[in-house]
């Protein structure tokens, strides 16, 4: 992890603990390494209520609660699935019968080669504040997508990054 992440995840672990904000990760490319990025800080614990990592489709179905439809027409790199993936981690990594406050995932394409016709690179950031979103009321879910040309450990590093900085923002919601 570079500096610039360890700080990140830093500055998030302090707002987060500050604002009495928990967090829960989904992630599939990048196979755990934005939820180690996190509980790498001292004191993560107080936040961070733990993450899933679904890199098979079907998990994300099966664990995370995606569409199955969703999944069988757009495959498992789309902004909907990420949308949802984050929105279902909250679920997944509920306390006290609530569940998490912000949730995050990450789903994209690694490489070496395409996947659900998304080219290398492709990367989608997804978050999820409020109410969840099948209660209709408060929900905050949205998704960004990235491109990052690179090979896989440059892709990968990147979408923890952007990941980051997605959380970092959306700490500005509470």
């Amino acid at each position: 992890m570079t500096d610039e992440a360890h700080e990140l995840a830093a500055d998030i672990v302090r707002v987060a603990t500050a604002r009495g904000v928990t967090i829960a990760v989904a992630e599939s490319l990048t196979g755990g390494d934005l939820v180690s990025a996190l509980v790498g800080v001292p004191g993560a614990s107080a936040v961070v209520r733990g993450g899933v990592v679904a890199y098979a489709t079907e998990l994300k179905a099966s664990i995370l609660g995606v569409d199955t439809t969703l999944l069988a027409v757009e495959g498992a790199v789309h902004a909907d699935v990420a949308r949802q993936m984050a929105a279902g981690v909250r679920r997944v990594c509920a306390g006290s019968g609530r569940p998490a406050a912000l949730g995050v995932a990450t789903t994209g394409v690694a490489g070496p080669e395409t996947q659900d016709g998304a080219p290398v690179g492709r990367v989608f950031i997804g978050i999820s504040t409020g109410a969840l979103p099948e209660s209709g009321a408060g929900s905050e879910t949205g998704a960004r997508q990235y491109d990052f040309p690179g090979d896989r450990a440059f892709v990968r590093a990147h979408a923890v990054h952007a990941a980051l900085e997605a959380i970092k923002d959306a700490l500005g919601a509470f």
